[in-house]
């Protein structure tokens, strides 16, 4: 993990978001907000948060298995919807959109983003 001072409030942000999306997926679509962004963006968008989040908080040497994770949770929740009757229909589409956006993230956490908390833990202690 990374050096964190405010780690809990960042891993309950990271718990809450799961959550969301967890909710996001398994909510009828007919009572989701409409966006006007198409769902391979929204589930590719959705996933490129969680990774940006995630790898915020991981050590580099953990974003390949974070990565991982979130897809095998992206998997999950295909699986969860296929299982339910609640309208939502899984979609191996909405998978390989999960997964460009989890790849989309992981390469920009190695460029550098993925120490964006560190950067803003830092310009709240300068405050």
């Amino acid at each position: 993990m990374q050096p964190l001072s405010l780690r809990w409030l960042w891993i309950l942000g990271g718990v809450a978001q799961i959550a969301i999306t967890l909710y996001a997926g398994l909510t009828p679509a007919a009572n989701l907000p409409a966006t006007g962004l198409g769902d391979d963006t929204l589930h590719a968008a959705g996933f490129l948060a969680l990774t940006l989040w995630f790898s915020g908080i991981a050590a580099p040497r953990l974003y390949l298995p974070l990565g991982i994770a979130l897809l095998l949770f992206g998997v999950a929740l295909e699986g969860l919807q296929r299982a339910t009757a609640l309208g939502r229909v899984a979609d191996f589409g909405d998978v390989g959109a999960n997964a460009a956006g989890i790849a989309i993230g992981l390469v920009l956490a190695r460029a550098g983003l993925g120490s964006w908390m560190r950067w803003v833990e830092s310009l709240l202690r300068r405050r």
